[in-house]
């Protein structure tokens, strides 16, 4: 990751009580100065030349956080890096923190480790980078066909689409964000859809079926509901509404795909941690756990390519060794 000085997107509020600390310590410092106008010592002259000097700086900075304010509203992410104009905000590990820098992607095939795509993106997540990554990937490899493993990070219908039509084999699991299973009361997938009737059957054995199209962001939405919830026995452990909706996307048969190839094949997801992880690891004990040297996009890109070049070089004179490698390069 690359460092600077940086704005997140609720920095309305952080600019906000800013300049209310630099009011409440001018307020302070003209308090001050009118006791120091009062003494007629040499120290209270030069108390009020120091009060003076302070408030002086704290007006301008007043002017400045005002001028990243305005910019702040002008700018399409909400966000402003003073150090480095690409640089965004990264969330970390740590439950609300971030950072500021990129985000750097892989792909990597697994017989050899070695890295065949590379991408930096300023963009804080990867759900629009899977088709993206994995097209990229069978270009490298010269291949008609491709089986992508990624993380929930990655989870994007309209990705995912994307993969299928291209030929793309993908696996991935489902983000656990469904606020009914958090409630305790019963997710989608206790929902069995029934293809050849359109509709859904519940936990309790209802049907629920097809009741109306929606249009959302561009994206076809099928709801599904039944007129029984209301004397279903096990409505409270369902819905908290009238009935339980079901919504069911017009491509959600890929989705389902990927879910039963993850069901069949569940050590897929152990096999992807034993082959991205290990190059990512690597390259960043080589870096020394630091930020990235250059600034703005295109540099670290060139960067990041510099660092894969010299991971996949290393891994083939540990595979090949170097005479081989040399007489391949030659070639």
């Amino acid at each position: 990751m690359a460092a600077a000085r940086w704005v997140l997107p609720d920095t309305q509020a952080k600019l906000k009580r800013r300049l209310e600390q630099i009011d409440e310590r001018i307020s302070r410092y003209l308090s001050q100065l009118d006791s120091a106008d009062r003494e007629e010592s040499t120290t209270g002259e030069a108390k009020r030349v120091r009060l003076e000097e302070r408030i002086k700086k704290l007006k301008e900075e007043i002017k400045r956080l005002k001028g990243i304010a305005c910019a702040l509203n002008k700018a399409p992410d909400q966000q402003i890096s003073e150090t480095d104009p690409d640089a965004r905000s990264m969330a970390t590990s740590g439950r609300g923190s971030g950072m500021v820098g990129y985000n750097a992607q892989i792909a990597v095939e697994p017989s050899h480790h070695l890295i065949v795509a590379e991408e930096v993106t300023n963009v804080g997540n990867e759900r629009a980078q899977l088709a993206t990554m994995a097209g990229k990937a069978r270009e490298a490899m010269g291949e008609d066909t491709l089986t992508a493993v990624a993380d929930r990070g990655y989870y994007k219908g309209e990705e995912i689409l994307a993969c299928e039509e291209a030929g793309i084999t993908t696996y991935l699991p489902k983000p656990q964000t469904a606020g009914n299973q958090a409630k305790g009361l019963f997710g989608k997938r206790d929902f069995r859809y029934l293809p050849d009737e359109d509709a859904y059957q519940c936990p309790a054995g209802q049907r629920l079926p097809w009741r109306m199209t929606t249009q959302e962001h561009g994206q076809t939405y099928h709801r599904y509901w039944s007129s029984a919830c209301p004397g279903c026995a096990l409505k409270a452990r369902c819905t908290t509404g009238n009935e339980r909706r079901v919504t069911r996307w017009e491509h959600e048969a890929v989705l389902e795909a990927v879910q039963a190839r993850l069901d069949a094949e569940p050590e897929t997801m152990r096999l992807r941690r034993q082959t991205v992880e290990h190059p990512f690891g690597t390259i960043k004990s080589w870096m020394g756990y630091t930020h990235f040297l250059t600034k703005t996009l295109p540099r670290v890109q060139t960067e990041m390519s510099l660092h894969v070049l010299a991971y996949n070089l290393k891994r083939v004179m540990n595979i090949l060794g170097t005479g081989p490698l040399l007489q391949a390069m030659r070639a």
